[in-house]
């Protein structure tokens, strides 16, 4: 616990801030990117090139970037939450006018000496948007229809963007996300309940307005053999590479579905087969298991965190980050359709890694500064 005599003022000490960092978090992060790396120099069939020394590089850079961000005051991400979200949000309308075609999508923007995918970072800066929105909010507030109008903007804007890339995925990984911090910040369930009944009734008009690649996932998922070489070879090599690898798996470097390129996308969407095709179900285990630890964890500091501030948004960072894992893994097992969602810290990419260890620097910050009190008004005048 942190005592009142560590803070100057309102404000943490620059050496506390570093004794209260929270080093069995950051344990686990170096613990699942350590499997990344060792799986993307499997992938890279034994070499550090093209995926593993980058991903290392990145790695190490998003660590310097969490540390940074945990290190600084929660209140100045209250007090700019808006205006990071506004930045992502433009940089998602630029992929519209300039961005980059790409695997059948329009997802990328080349800014030079490398390309962002914004709709990776709105994940997070919509959480700490509505974060910031319903911090200043009371139950009375919460229950008035009008008052949810404008955090259903801000979560309908990237989420239709990200739609027009396409990429259904994506948009569908925001909306829950953002969804979740209207649950935890009051929204009674009925209206979720309405909200569900009204996309169920909505289907007809939604299937019509899918894409037929993805109308195709869909149908393929039901039944995956109806075309094995077409849409439904991505899973159909995924589950065979997971039944091969058996309980304690081939052996590193032995995946002979990733090693002899039958596996597709083994770098990035299945890379989890690729490991367990190598590690077994063991080893699929072992990294679900070290991805609940740090889900547990992020709990743990939302629910320790004295402002509501900081509970909504640890809270909203780890469902988001908790879908990220769940979708990718249902998705190469068979239970979900095939969509476009990396497995988080594993996956070869930049946009995405560097974003969740800034998401993770601002469940550090929420570690860090658990005592900090912010007011009502929104915690401008708290800087």
């Amino acid at each position: 616990m942190i005592e009142a005599s560590d803070y100057h003022g309102d404000t943490l000490r620059f050496g506390d801030k570093i004794r209260q960092l929270h080093w069995g978090m950051l344990f686990l992060l170096f613990l699942i990117a350590a499997i990344g790396i060792a799986m993307l120099y499997s992938a890279g069939n034994a070499s550090l090139t093209p995926w593993a020394g980058q991903q290392a590089i990145r790695f190490a850079v998003g660590l310097a970037v969490l540390l940074a961000v945990g290190l600084t005051d929660i209140r100045f991400w209250l007090h700019h939450a808006y205006t990071i979200y506004g930045i992502s949000l433009l940089l998602l309308i630029a992929v519209e006018f300039a961005g980059i075609v790409g695997m059948g999508a329009q997802r990328w923007l080349d800014l030079g000496y490398f390309q962002i995918q914004p709709s990776e970072v709105v994940k997070m800066t919509l959480v700490l948007a509505l974060a910031r929105y319903f911090h200043g909010a009371s139950l009375e507030d919460v229950v008035r229809p009008a008052f949810l109008l404008p955090p259903l903007a801000l979560l309908a804007l990237p989420a239709l963007l990200v739609l027009r890339q396409p990429d259904l995925g994506t948009a569908l990984m925001l909306i829950i996300g953002g969804l979740s911090v209207f649950f935890l910040a009051g929204v009674r369930i009925w209206k979720f309940a309405l909200l569900i009944g009204g996309v169920l009734a909505a289907m007809p008009l939604l299937w019509m307005g899918l894409h037929d690649y993805q109308k195709r996932r869909i149908l393929v998922f039901l039944d995956p053999e109806s075309d094995p070489l077409g849409s439904g070879y991505h899973i159909l090599q995924s589950q065979i590479a997971l039944g091969s690898g058996g309980l304690i798996g081939k052996g590193f470097l032995q995946g002979t579905q990733a090693h002899l390129n039958f596996l597709p996308e083994k770098q990035t969407d299945f890379i989890f087969t690729m490991l367990a095709e190598e590690f077994g179900i063991a080893g699929g285990l072992l990294l679900l298991t070290l991805y609940v630890l740090l889900v547990l964890c992020g709990f743990l500091i939302s629910l320790h965190c004295r402002n509501q501030f900081g509970r909504l948004l640890g809270m909203g960072i780890t469902v988001t980050f908790a879908l990220y894992f769940f979708i990718n893994i249902a998705m190469v097992t068979g239970l979900i359709p095939v969509v476009g969602v990396p497995l988080p810290l594993i996956s070869y990419g930049g946009t995405a890694l560097l974003t969740l260890l800034f998401a993770f620097g601002l469940l550090m910050s929420i570690h860090v500064h658990r005592d900090v009190r912010l007011s009502r008004r929104g915690g401008v005048d708290d800087l």
